[in-house]
């Protein structure tokens, strides 16, 4: 068994924002690996009842692959933040049943240096894309590949 918390706030323990990132199923059995899965940044838990029922909800920003094979390079899938027309995260609404697990993303840095006062709770809107982490244990590991 194991256990895993996924956390989303404005403060963490009086301090910056932290949003969590996340694997989400996509619902198709065709794809294995990480082809059968989308990223997302946890922004918001919620639930709400429908016909009698509770549906536990979360809103996501997502980021969507750059390629359609992982990189060369390390091995590992680059995605990028999502954005509409007016450069806003393209967000929505999924059920927690398609959440897989939580995700590691890793920002790619490039040749450019990264500030001395960049906060770690601004790394995921700091960069252009992002490393999904397969090497963060063994679960993402089996999981992505």
């Amino acid at each position: 068994m194991r256990h895993e918390i996924i956390r989303t706030t404005p403060s963490w323990q009086g301090g910056p924002p932290r949003y969590d990132c996340v694997y989400v199923a996509k619902g198709g059995l065709e794809t294995e690996g990480f082809r059968s899965l989308l990223v997302g940044r946890v922004r918001l838990f919620f639930s709400c009842v429908h016909a009698g029922h509770r549906y536990s909800c979360a809103l996501l920003d997502w980021f969507v692959p750059v390629a359609d094979e992982p990189d060369e390079l390390t091995g590992m899938w680059i995605v990028a933040p999502e954005v509409d027309n007016n450069g806003q995260h393209v967000q929505s609404v999924v059920s927690l049943d398609s959440v897989v697990q939580g995700a590691h993303l890793i920002g790619v840095y490039g040749g450019e240096f990264i500030p001395v006062d960049l906060h770690f709770s601004e790394s995921l809107d700091a960069f252009k894309a992002y490393y999904v982490n397969m090497y963060i244990d063994h679960h993402a590991n089996m999981l992505v590949f």
